[in-house]
């Protein structure tokens, strides 16, 4: 699918995210998503992915195919293929059916491969009130 330095299939409904632009909140697109700049909240798209060497998101992230080259923070659901290059950091849980990683690349989280691979279920945080003691 992806070859070194490529972009994806289609150019008619590729949504660009550009060095410098920062999006913030829930982001979908029915085409290809390049992202260059900064994303924030949760990121879908039907067809692929390429995050650039510079991008950073914090992020939920749902694509067919995804080639990351920059950070990501967050849980990446791939159906299809998943790579990641040498100068790729991702700090979540992985879902792909493939998955390519590059010497170099960092993966900090759980994986989950194959036709078959199960949802990657995050535990929910229970948050409990409790009262706030003063310093004195």
């Amino acid at each position: 699918m992806f070859k070194p330095a490529a972009r994806p299939e289609s150019a008619s409904n590729d949504t660009v995210i550009a060095a410098g632009v920062k999006v913030e909140g829930d982001f979908t697109s029915a085409g290809n998503i390049i992202i260059e700049g900064e994303v924030s909240g949760t990121l879908r798209t039907d067809m692929d992915l390429v995050v650039g060497p510079e991008a950073k998101i914090t992020a939920s992230v749902t694509a067919r195919n995804a080639r990351i080259a920059g950070e990501v923070h967050g849980n990446l659901s791939v159906s299809e293929r998943a790579e990641l290059t040498a100068t790729a950091k991702v700090s979540g849980d992985v879902q792909a059916r493939v998955l390519v990683m590059e010497a170099g690349a960092i993966l900090n989280g759980r994986c989950a491969m194959g036709a078959e691979a199960a949802p990657v279920l995050i535990p929910t945080p229970v948050l409990r009130n409790r009262p706030v003691k003063a310093e004195s």
